[in-house]
């Protein structure tokens, strides 16, 4: 059973949503360009420098029109040893893929370079913002996947900048060893459906924007390098340089957008859904973006008919059902409301694209969470059609057992973060499948 702690943080955690949710449910709800957080929820800083963790920051405003925006979490780029591994596997219930722990991830306190160059080198420390061209070009540097992530908090509530998150992502681009984007999307009700689903998708176009623009800017260097030999020898060429002052150095420098990985946390999962699935209907007209994988932690899902966890967990910890529904209330269309509604419900008949083509996706489910048995028959669907689809259950846990502020540092997030490690790395990994379930 959870801690004495977890049952007492979970009553305060309940009263002060469900009165923040009452007021919401009686505020005005139409806001064109949206929020992202709530005046009352903390923000942490973004830090455009390497700290002790080896994780520089920055955020990004992508959207004029809304207030959509990301926070980029670069690692280290400089290789780093591969550590030894340690046996977290007492720590998690159950693996329904009938598959089992082959290796687990890096420790979190494992040392890691904290400078893009050593401290004799200034020409090759990091600099903040901006890599320095010698940076770029320096033989060790590599090319990171990229994670989007999509923070949790039932569509009303919730940030991608404050501070349990900020810990959350670090935790992951360590680990991980990829570059994370957490997607500040607009908040319900000003921002109803299917606003934070359009965010989440303009987010992924967003980054095969910047692809091409980091493609077409190289071009370009390569055609001033030539322009250069050429006036030596009294030639003239002009190059057009459109667009090369909106490319995001971090992501040009060392993104891989080839090797894409969508997270969601809660109510995020769905969204990290929506957006594989039109990953999916793109196909190639998101190149050079491919969608890999996907994880999905505890996933806000919901129907008309209830499973045997929503009858019997109806009251768990923190996010019980009557809470949310009244979240979905206010993030669905009042003439669209249907527990049954696309969003919602992942087993309604018609929703594309077919099964089949969805990407490989990890389901994170906590015992005592009552929305766990609709993400399990989720990813028994995938499995059915052959999808890779295994789903970890945790044992005396409870929802957003390892992204919630106060069980973050607990043993059992830990052990969350290293399994999504170990199955992300099986997809992302340019040396082969040596990591795998």
């Amino acid at each position: 059973m959870p801690s004495v702690a977890v049952k007492l943080y979970s009553v305060f955690f309940k009263l002060l949503l469900r009165h923040r949710l009452h007021s919401r449910n009686l505020a005005p709800s139409s806001s064109p360009f949206g929020l992202t957080s709530r005046p009352e929820n903390p923000s942490a800083p973004a830090v455009p420098s390497f700290g002790p963790d080896g994780v520089a920051t920055k955020d990004i405003h992508i959207d004029p029109l809304t207030s959509l925006s990301i926070r980029i979490f670069l690692p280290d780029p400089t290789p780093a040893s591969v550590p030894d591994h340690h046996d977290i596997s007492h720590l998690r219930r159950t693996s329904y893929s009938g598959a089992h722990l082959a290796a687990s991830s890096p420790p979190l306190d494992q040392p890691r370079r904290s400078s893009y160059g050593s401290p004799a080198d200034p020409a090759g420390s990091y600099r903040g913002y901006l890599p320095t061209d010698n940076a770029r070009r320096r033989p060790d540097s590599r090319r990171m996947p990229v994670m989007l992530q999509f923070h949790g908090g039932a569509f009303v509530s919730g940030s991608n900048t404050s501070p349990a998150n900020d810990l959350f992502c670090r935790r992951m681009a360590r680990l991980c060893d990829v570059i994370v984007i957490a997607v500040g999307y607009r908040l319900a009700p000003e921002s109803r459906y299917p606003a934070a689903f359009e965010d989440g998708l303009k987010v992924l176009n967003w980054l095969a924007k910047q692809a091409n623009l980091a493609e077409c800017s190289k071009s370009m260097g390569n055609m001033r390098d030539g322009e250069a030999r050429r006036a030596a020898n009294g030639q003239r060429y002009i190059a057009d340089t459109f667009g090369a002052s909106t490319v995001e150095p971090w992501l040009a420098a060392h993104g891989d957008p080839s090797r894409c990985v969508l997270l969601g946390v809660s109510c995020g999962a769905n969204i990290a859904d929506y957006v594989a699935r039109k990953a999916v209907e793109a196909g190639k007209l998101l190149d050079p973006v491919k969608v890999v994988a996907q994880v999905l932690m505890y996933p806000f899902f919901i129907g008309s008919v209830p499973t045997h966890s929503e009858i019997k967990l109806a009251n768990s910890y923190f996010y019980d059902k009557s809470m949310c529904l009244l979240a979905w209330r206010l993030f669905l269309p009042e003439e669209e409301f249907n527990l049954d509604h696309p969003a919602a419900n992942p087993l309604v008949p018609g929703r594309g694209p077919p099964l089949k083509c969805m990407p490989p996706s990890l389901t994170v489910v906590a015992e005592h969470d009552w929305m766990r048995d609709r993400a399990i028959a989720y990813a028994e669907e995938l499995r059915k059609v052959n999808v890779d689809s295994p789903v970890l259950e945790y044992k005396d846990a409870v929802h957003e057992f390892a992204t919630l502020d106060m069980l973050l540092t607990s043993p059992q997030a830990q052990a969350c973060a290293d399994d999504i490690a170990i199955w992300v790395k099986k997809y992302i990994s340019q040396r082969g499948h040596e990591f795998s379930y």
